[in-house]
This record gives structure tokens, C-alpha cells and sequence, in this order.
């Protein structure tokens, strides 16, 4: 707007003079004290003025100003200065005069807005479970095992517990001896956590993990004359293996038998050290059930010989190859499985093709299952416990009053968190509502953990052969609470329509990740 003084002519005489010049007259004094008298009414004109040029913003779009002040200011302070439609400039004394907030990003917003402190610091009260003493080297959350009558745990191991306190099954024995370790029945029963070996429990206990097993030990020369090695001492087993063994018998399939089953052979010798005589093992499970894969499969792929399976029916999950095993699904699968056999025997080159996963390496999908064991089960647990603790915590109302996404005109930034299966802490990424895709979610996490020069939770267990460079590689991105079996083999977003649903319906949403 124009200057006040400005508002006024040059100060001459009608005849051209200065009055500088003359003397004053009486008009010319009468004159000043009118403009005198009308300063007032000046001033107000010019003020009336400058509220009908402000008039000039569009006040419907600008509304929200009055709703809150972040929402305000996100919504049309745009990051780069840049003018947004509608508006020629905001007056940082009217938003407040905090001219730092102009130079702060939708991600640093995020970050302050949406942080929260938890009533419980796990630093200074740790989990607690009651029973047995466990031992590990780190966990990713505090925690502390034992017996303390004088304190309430957060879970106990049994049935019944006090309320409040979660009671825990844990077990590795198969649920067709044990039915307890059902699932389903487990959860009727009234347990809150299940740990068996089925990938579906709360916190899977599986018979496989790198420090227990030399898995990628080196193969060596098989002198034995028999086809195949067998460890079986339950003649009794709820299954058909006895009948497996049998027929592969009958099929000319020689075994030498070191268990109390059939056996031919004196069974006090090293289990892993025999078996790696043989081209075959026989890997037979006491009952055929998901998940239940036991060091019999484990102790074969150490050994360097071709397991043949009897036992869970998704071995191929365990499997660190699909031509690394035989699978006898049903009694009826004997005389194909046995001329299988015969064919890799005689054919060295079938043979070693079976067992070039020693050599190249094993499937990512083997190393994604494998590497869950380098937290130990106990561990697990606690970042279970404590990750349930916090999630009832969120569902507080002042939780809920996070803003979990920021808009800038027509883009909008989420605010997601994630961290590594196996860690506790979270960390921020963003995701802009252009690019809200499944690559982009990849994308957004592998420069995260780069930035943080981060170091998967296995990399020391594993064997050098295998642990890789320095370079991050994505296995699985998949919401925090979804069981192994989802995130390993089951879940997938159905596309970036999907994945951008659960974004929108899950403000703030949590995802853990897996690298291989």
C-alpha cells in the first residue's frame, strides 16, 4: 500500500511559487488545519484499504488456519517457499513470528509430532518371566528370567496364571504326542503365547539355527556300499516310516540301519561323522506334521548327503534347495522314490547337481528361515511381550491424536515405522502420497538402514561363505504381528492399491523387514 505522506500534493502556490518563497496568508493557514482535521478520517480510509486487499485471499480455502496451527501451516506453507494458489504470502507475525517453523520439513514434523513416550522404560524395568534361567549373549529389549515371588511377572510359563500375567506354552515335541502343543487347542486351553516348532505359534522354537549346525561344512567322498544311513529308534512311530523303510528294502535299497529299528548296524558311533559316507540319509520324522522338522534334516544337509524325507508336509519350506531332498508324502510314493535314488546314485553329475547348494549357497528363502534362530527363542519372546505391552499402550486417546501424515497442498507424507525381525527400537520412514508404491517402501528402507551403516542381526552366525558383503538385500517388508509362517511364506501385499489401503488404515503403521 501506498505511504500516508504520499497521499498529499507537491507544497506550491497556485501561481507556481514556493511557499517558501511568500509569506503565509491567512487561506493557506486556514487551509493546513483542514488537512489537519481530516488526518483521522486519512488513516482510516488507508486501514480500510489494506483489509479489503487481504480480502483478496480466498477464505474458504484458508479455513483450516482456524482449525489448528500445524495443520494450518502444512497445508499451505509449502517446504521449497514457492507461493501456494490462492495465497501471495503468508505473514509469519500473523502464524505466530517463529520464522524456524518455515524452514522445518513435513518429515521433521513428523518426527516431533508423532514421537510418544511409553509409560514403561524396559531400560529400567525389564521384562520379567517367571520361570527357568535363560542365558544369552544380547537382547534386542531388557529382560530377565527367574523366580522372584516378591515381584508380578509379565508372563510365566503354564497353566493357570494370575490376571495380568500371560501364561506360555513352550515346546518342541510334535502335537500328534502332545496335543497340548496344538495350536488351536492351545489357545483354548487359555495360553496366551504358544512356542512349538509350528511357524504359526507366537514364537516359533525350530531344531535349526547356524551355531547348532556346520551346515555349509564341506562334502566328502562317499565310501559306503549301502545307499542310504537310518537312525530310527521309535518302532512305534504314528506314522508310516517303518513301512517306508521296509519298502525301500524291498525296492533293493540297501540301508545300513544304526537305530534300534531293523538294525544292521552297531549304533554307537558319531551321527553327523557317519552320515557323511553315505549319498542318503533317511530323514524319517515320528509324525507327519507342518513345521515338526527335527535335526534329522538338519543333521543330513551338516553331513552332505541327500536327506529322503518322511515327516512334515511342507519340507520344501526347510529346504535349502528344491533338488536337495526326497519327499515320500505318501507309503505309495516308495518304488518312485527308490528308482530316484538309484538314477542319482549311478549319475554323478545328478548327484552333484543335487548338492550344488553347498557350493553356491543356500536359497534366500533357507537363509530368511534360518537366520530367525539368531535371536534366541527366549529373546523373542521378550520383544513379543514387549511389543503386545506397547501396542495396548497405543490404543490410548492422546496416541491416537498423532498426525502420522503431513499435507502440502495436493501431496501428503506418511510417516511409517520399521525395524529388523529380531530388533525391538523402531525407526521413521516416509512415504509421499505420489509414490506410495511397493518399490518405493523398499526403496525408503534400504536407505534408512544404510544411512545407519546397519548390520543384519545375523551376520555373525552365519558362515563366511554365505554372510555376503556389506550390501543390504530385502527378503520381506511385512506388518509387525503377523506369525513367521505369514511374513516367510504367506503374506503378500496384493499390489501398491493394497499396500496404500493399509497405510491409509493404519495411521502411524509398524512393519518389520528382513534382510538376506
Amino acid at each position: 500500500m501506498g505511504i500516508i505522506s504520499n497521499l498529499r500534493g507537491p507544497r506550491t502556490q497556485e501561481h507556481g511559487l514556493p511557499l517558501s518563497d511568500s509569506l503565509p496568508s491567512s487561506t493557506s493557514v486556514s487551509n493546513k488545519t483542514k488537512c489537519s482535521n481530516l488526518m483521522p478520517l486519512v488513516v482510516a480510509l488507508v486501514v480500510i484499504a489494506e483489509i479489503a486487499f487481504l480480502g483478496r485471499l480466498d477464505m474458504a480455502k484458508n479455513a483450516a488456519f482456524f482449525d489448528s496451527w500445524p495443520e494450518m501451516f502444512y497445508k499451505y506453507h509449502p517446504s521449497d517457499g514457492a507461493e501456494v494458489a490462492g495465497v501471495e504470502k503468508l505473514d509469519i507475525e500473523t502464524l505466530g513470528g517463529d520464522q524456524n517453523l518455515f524452514k522445518e520439513s513435513c518429515e521433521e514434523w513428523l518426527e516431533r509430532e508423532d514421537g510418544v513416550i511409553y509409560s514403561r522404560d524396559f531400560a529400567k524395568d525389564p521384562i520379567w518371566v517367571s520361570g527357568a534361567d535363560q542365558e544369552w549373549e544380547t537382547c534386542a529389549v531388557s529382560c530377565k528370567f527367574g523366580f522372584d515371588p516378591s515381584k508380578k511377572p509379565d508372563a510365566a510359563f503354564g497353566l493357570p496364571q494370575q490376571s495380568g500375567v500371560a501364561s506360555v506354552l513352550r515346546s518342541m515335541e510334535s502335537a500328534s504326542y502332545y496335543s497340548e502343543n496344538n495350536l488351536a487347542q492351545a489357545r483354548r486351553r487359555g495360553y496366551d503365547i504358544v512356542m512349538t516348532t509350528s511357524l504359526s505359534s507366537d514364537v516359533p522354537v525350530g531344531y535349526f539355527s547356524w551355531a547348532e549346525y556346520d551346515i555349509m561344512a564341506p562334502v566328502m567322498p562317499k565310501t559306503e556300499k549301502a545307499y542310504a544311513a537310518a537312525f530310527i529308534s521309535n518302532c512305534g512311530a504314528r506314522n508310516f516310516r517303518l513301512e517306508a523303510l521296509v519298502g525301500l528294502e524291498k525296492a533293493n535299497i540297501k540301508i545300513d540301519s544304526y537305530g534300534s529299528c531293523r538294525r544292521n548296524r552297531d549304533g554307537n558311533v558319531d551321527k553327523v561323522e557317519t552320515l557323511k559316507r553315505y549319498k542318503f540319509s533317511l530323514a524319517f520324522e515320528n509324525s507327519n506334521e507342518e513345521d515338526y522338522v527335527t535335526e534329522k534334516f538338519f543333521q543330513s544337509l551338516v553331513a552332505g548327503t541327500i536327506p529322503v524325507v518322511v515327516g512334515a508336509p511342507n519340507i520344501e519350506d526347510f529346504a535349502p534347495s528344491h533338488s536337495s531332498y526326497l519327499h515320500i508324502k505318501e507309503l505309495e510314493d516308495v518304488p518312485s522314490i527308490a528308482k530316484k535314488m538309484k538314477y542319482l546314485s549311478e549319475d554323478p553329475n545328478a548327484y552333484n547337481q543335487s548338492l550344488r547348494w553347498k557350493y553356491e549357497g543356500p536359497s534366500d528363502s533357507f537363509k530368511a528361515l534360518v537366520d530367525m534362530a539368531a535371536v534366541h527363542s527366549s529373546c523373542r519372546l521378550c520383544i513379543h511381550l514387549a511389543t503386545v505391552i506397547q501396542q495396548k499402550e497405543e490404543k490410548r486417546s492422546d496416541f491416537k491424536k498423532r498426525p502420522c501424515k503431513c499435507t502440502r497442498g495436493s501431496e501428503t507424507v506418511y510417516h511409517i515405522y520399521v525395524r529388523e525381525r529380531g530388533r525391538f527400537k523402531m525407526d521413521s520412514i516416509f512415504l509421499r502420497s505420489g509414490n506410495l508404491t511397493l518399490e518405493a517402501l523398499e526403496a525408503a528402507v534400504l536407505k534408512k538402514f544404510k544411512s545407519l551403516k546397519h548390520v543384519p542381526i545375523w551376520k555373525q552366525e552365519r558362515p563366511k561363505s554365505i554372510r555376503g558383503g556389506d550390501e543390504l538385500k530385502i527378503y520381506r517388508v511385512y506388518p509387525v504381528g503377523l506369525t513367521q509362517r505369514q511374513a516367510l511364506y504367506t503374506f503378500k501385499f496384493k499390489g501398491d492399491a493394497d499396500l496404500r489401503s493399509h497405510i491409509e488404515n493404519n495411521p502411524c503403521p509398524k512393519f518389520e523387514v528382513i534382510f538376506v
